[in-house]
C-alpha cells in the first residue's frame, strides 16, 4: 500500500532537483561563482569574476615558450584557466588549487584539457602538490586570493611557499582589491612590478613578484 505522504515528498524532492538543474543551466558558471561566494565569502575575493580586459593585463608579462608549469590559486569557474591553456604550449601543465569543493568538481567537469588538473587543497601545500605532479618548480603562480582578508597567518604562509615553489627568474601574479596585498609579496620578492586595471568590476591591483 502506497503512502500519500511519502509520495508527495518525493515529488517535493524531485521538483526541487529540477529546479536546481535548470537553474544552474540558465545562470551557467557565474551561478556557480556566486553561490561559492556566498558559502566562502572569506576565500572568494569577489562576486564577479575577473573581466577579459584584466585578465590579458595580469597574464602579459608571461614568457608562454619557456613556461612548462603554470599554477593558479583559487581559480573558480575558470575564469583564468581558459584563457592560460590558450596561451600554453602543447606539452605545459596547469594545476589550479582551490580549497572549494564545488569548484574543483565543476573545473573538473567542465574543463577536458589533458594539461589540466584541479586539485582540492591549500595554495599553503603548493610545494607538495607540483611534486606530486612530477615539478620541482613552477614558472609562473597566479593568485586572486584575497589576501587582506585570508584567516591570520594564512597569506603569509602562502607568500612564502609560493616564492619557494618558483623557479628562478619565475614570477608570482596577483591581482586584489586592496594595495595591501604587496606588503605579502614584498616580504620575500625584491622585484615588483605594479599596475591597476580599471576595466574590471572592482577595479584592482596588479602585481609581479620576480623571483631572483
Amino acid at each position: 500500500m502506497t503512502n500519500p505522504r511519502a509520495q508527495a515528498q518525493e515529488k517535493k524532492i524531485a521538483l526541487t532537483d529540477r529546479i536546481r538543474t535548470r537553474l544552474q543551466r540558465f545562470f551557467g558558471p557565474w551561478g556557480m561563482f556566486v553561490r561559492g561566494f556566498i558559502k566562502h565569502p572569506v576565500m572568494v575575493g569577489s562576486i564577479v569574476p575577473s573581466s577579459p580586459t584584466l585578465i590579458r593585463h595580469m597574464l602579459r608579462p608571461v614568457d608562454w615558450k619557456n613556461t612548462k608549469l603554470f599554477v593558479e590559486y583559487g581559480p573558480g569557474v575558470g575564469t583564468f584557466c581558459r584563457p592560460v591553456l590558450e596561451r600554453m604550449a602543447g606539452d605545459a601543465m596547469l594545476i589550479a588549487i582551490d580549497t572549494n569543493e564545488d569548484f574543483i568538481d565543476y573545473l573538473r567537469k567542465d574543463i577536458r584539457d589533458s594539461r589540466f588538473v584541479a586539485v582540492h587543497g591549500s595554495a599553503a601545500d603548493v610545494e607538495a602538490i607540483i611534486a606530486a605532479h612530477g615539478f620541482e618548480k613552477a614558472d609562473y603562480i597566479l593568485s586572486g586570493l584575497p589576501f587582506s582578508t585570508l584567516p591570520a597567518g594564512v597569506g603569509p604562509a602562502i607568500a612564502a611557499a609560493t616564492h619557494r615553489a618558483l623557479r628562478p627568474g619565475g614570477a608570482f601574479l596577483v591581482y586584489q582589491f586592496r594595495a595591501r596585498a604587496r606588503d605579502f609579496l614584498a616580504a620575500h620578492f625584491t622585484r615588483i612590478d605594479n599596475a591597476f586595471e580599471w576595466v574590471n568590476v572592482p577595479p584592482c591591483f596588479l602585481f609581479w613578484g620576480w623571483k631572483d
